[in-house]
Order: C-alpha cells, then structure tokens, then sequence
C-alpha cells in the first residue's frame, strides 16, 4: 500500500474534469484504491509520499507516434508531405535495416516518451521485423502498454522500402505468432496505408488478423488525395475504410485510424460500427497541411477520438502539448468551417489525452478506483500573486509546460525516472 497527498485531477467524462483538492490517494499493487480528503485509519501507517501543492494526473496515451523518425523531429518542416517523406522519411526509415542504429534511436525514443509522461502508444516501426521486435522488447521490459507495428509496404513505395507480397505476409507472421501473449506491449496489424499495399497483401493480413486476432492500425483519409488514390486503386470499394473490412482487418481487435481528417460518411459509419479510433494528430496535420480533424462533429457522431504526436510529422513529443493543440485548432475549424463544427473545451481535449486513449490499452488513463495507477506529478503552476486552482495548472501545464515540470512519473504504482533506468 502506498498513499500520495496532492490535489488530484483526472476527466470523469468527455466535458468534465474531476478536481480533488488537497486530497489523499490510496494506491494497492498499483491499483487506485481509493481517493480521500481525510487519511483513514486504516491507512495510518502506510507509506506516505506528500507532493504539496503539485498536482497528481494520468500518465497520456498517444495513439499515433513513428518511433523510427525520431532523429527527424523538427526538420524539413518547410516541405509538404510527399517531398518531406522522399526526402526525411523514406531514406530515414531504410536505415533500420540495420538492428544496432535502430537499437540507439529506439532508446532515445523510449526515453522521450518516459520523460514527456506517455505510458501508452501505438507505434509503428518500419518494414523491418528485427529492428521492430527490438523496440517492442524494449517497451514490454519497461512495462510500457503498447502496440507495436512492423509496417507493410508492397506498392508505390521506394525499392529499399518495398516487400514482396509473400515476404511482408511471413515476416509479419513471425512477429506476430512471437509477441502475441506479451502482457504490456503486444504486436498490431500496421499497412502504412491503402495506396502502398496491395489488395492481395491486405487480403492475406486480414487471414493472420483472424489467426492471431490482432488489431489494426493505419493511416486513414489523411488527405484527400489519400482518399481518392484508395478508391482508385480498390474500384470495388466506395471509401478507404471498405477496403480494410473487405480485407477482414477490422474486426478481430482494436481499430485505430490515424489523421481520419477526409471521412466520407460510409468512412464514419463504418469506424463507428467497429468501434474503432480516430486520432488527430494537431501539430503534424499543421506542418504538412493536411487538414484539421473535424473533433466536434466526430464526437457528435459517436467515434472514438484520441491524440498523436505523429512524431516526426508532429516536432514535440509531449501528447499535452497537442491536447492544447486541439483545442486550437477546434477554434480554427469552426471559425473558418462553422457549418457542423464548433470549438471543444480544453476538459474534452484532456478526455482524449488520457482516459479515452488510455482506454485502448485497458484500466488506464483515470486515478477512479480499479484503475491502474499510471500517473503524473506536476508542479504548481501558480504565479506568486496568484494562486490558481488544479484544473488550471493542468490547462496550464498543456500549455507551457515540458518535462522539466513533471515531478514524478508512476507506472502501476512504481517510480520511473527517464533515461530509461
């Protein structure tokens, strides 16, 4: 048993943050117990850690990252997204063909994570199935949750990038028939996107789908010339989301659908009908002008909606910073698109952050009793003429905040420092 005393914070439902001021939290095997104004009894002598005025919250989730461009973060920002993927990206991700350079730019990215209080992530990695395993081990060590993604690409990709039908489907096999039963960070389904991967490839990963009843993550109506450039090449499908239903890969564990920026409304029907994902991604969406997610009228709609950094297309690491992002740009939706849109409460956006992307992975991203206790310390925020309440510091942190204000990270109840110790 272990107590904290702080003001605590955490989303109890998509408007609306729960504020505990100067309150006690109970935590059991590194599960949330119980929350407490007063201290019981019965915990009178348990270990008590008091973090003052900081502020307890849930560790993040983000749903969208590319561990393998982590040494591109903010370069070639200036170029849209073909050139910038010809001339960062693509070169960058073949380097992985080499497991010792992935091995290095994977523990600085896991470090980053660490330090910017992300716990939970999809993930993809590259096409290449050992340096990917590499980075998968490396999560389940840290008992990070995760999915993990070794990419498929057999069309219109560049040759160091490009698999055969039958290569992709073996090596994506073997990482999947390995990691299956991991307890943290367990292996996902991961074509980079419809234009780059044959319909025989996503017929043949729906099979191990079912086999292995492994999920789905992908790139979805990020652009409109992604969506046409779907449609064109399955003619037989009437939107990019039928084309992985036809392929049986929506239906045999989690969906998650990054950008999801140029939906159809059979698009929306039919990620809702699986109760799929879809992630916005604010800063990456910015910087190579996507498009920005409609997040009002998708919630409206019924979908799941949670945070990406996108990193490299995204340049910060911390999903705080784009929960603060999305409300931004939920303001420029509905200023410069008001028909269908309107601007979201910083409390929905912190619901995305946490307790609805948390949820992919299980009992995360809350402090309510039963859940795990995968946790942030933050720091007052405060000015010194000011006091301001938790909730503020919380909008604040998102704000201005970076990882030197996190006091302390949690992960089920155990205190990790970054670098990765």
């Amino acid at each position: 048993m272990q107590i904290f005393h702080a003001d605590i914070v955490y989303s109890g439902s998509r408007d609306a943050l729960i504020v505990h001021r100067d309150s006690y939290i109970a935590v059991e095997c590194g599960v949330v117990e119980g929350i407490y104004g007063e201290l019981p009894e019965k915990y009178a002598g348990a270990p008590l850690t008091d973090y003052g005025s900081g502020v307890i919250i849930p560790a993040f989730s983000d749903l969208h990252v590319h561990a393998p461009q982590y040494p591109q973060r903010g370069l070639g920002m200036d170029l849209l997204l073909a050139d910038w993927l010809n001339t960062y990206t693509f070169p960058q991700e073949a380097r992985f063909a080499d497991p010792e350079y992935a091995a290095a730019v994977y523990e600085a990215f896991l470090n980053s994570l660490i330090e910017n209080g992300t716990f939970h992530a999809c993930v993809y990695g590259t096409i290449h199935r050992e340096s990917t395993s590499g980075l998968l081990e490396r999560m389940e060590s840290l008992k990070l949750r995760a999915y993990v993604g070794k990419v498929n690409m057999d069309i219109q990709a560049p040759d160091s990038l490009r698999e055969t039908v039958e290569e992709s489907l073996r090596e994506t096999e073997a990482f999947l028939e390995r990691y299956s039963a991991n307890r943290y960070s367990k292996p996902i389904i991961t074509p980079r996107f419809a234009p780059t991967c044959s319909f025989e490839l996503l017929k043949g990963l729906g099979r191990l789908s079912h086999k292995y009843h492994a999920g789905l993550q992908t790139h979805l109506v990020e652009s409109r010339w992604e969506a046409a450039e779907a449609v064109r090449l399955n003619p037989d499908c009437s939107c990019d989301t039928q084309i992985y239903q036809k392929a049986g890969l929506l239906e045999n564990g989690p969906v998650v659908a990054a950008h999801f920026i140029f939906p159809s409304n059979e698009d929306m029907r039919l990620l809702k009908q699986y109760n799929g994902y879809a992630v916005q991604c604010p800063d990456a969406t910015v910087n190579v002008i996507a498009g920005i997610m409609g997040t009002a009228s998708l919630s409206e709609a019924g979908i799941r909606l949670a945070l990406g950094s996108d990193i490299a297309g995204g340049h910060l690491p911390g999903i705080y910073t784009q929960a603060a992002r999305s409300v931004q740009l939920s303001k420029l939706k509905a200023f410069y698109e008001p028909e269908g849109n309107r601007p979201i409460p910083f409390a929905n956006a912190f619901y995305m952050a946490t307790r609805e992307g948390g949820a992919l992975f299980g009992k995360v991203g809350s402090l309510e009793p039963g859940y795990e206790f995968d946790a942030l310390v933050i720091r007052d925020f405060s000015d010194p003429f000011r006091k301001i309440a938790p909730e503020e510091t919380v909008e604040r942190f998102c704000y201005t905040g970076n990882p030197a204000d996190i006091l302390a990270r949690y992960i089920h109840g155990e205190s990790v420092k970054t670098g990765c110790a």
